[in-house]
């Protein structure tokens, strides 16, 4: 589930190893340059934390990064 915190929405995701991690890091960027928002992602061993917010907006979240979200949420 996404969380707001300080004007970003984030989403921790897990998976079971290395290679499924970077196969669902390649998926968001795919998304990204496709809608042309880009997340912030850390990616490490299982595990992938993305946030999100409009930094041409101020830096608060708008609805490209709730589109974005809903995006990624239909890779899991």
């Amino acid at each position: 589930m996404w969380y707001q915190k300080e004007n970003k929405l984030t989403r921790e995701f897990a998976f079971n190893n290395f290679v499924e991690a970077l196969e669902f890091v390649n998926k968001v960027s795919e998304i990204a340059e496709r809608v042309g928002h880009h997340p912030e992602i850390w990616f490490t061993w299982g595990r992938v934390i993305i946030t999100t917010t409009t930094h041409d907006e101020g830096n608060i979240i708008t609805e490209k990064d709730w589109n974005l979200t809903r995006l990624i949420d239909e890779l899991v």
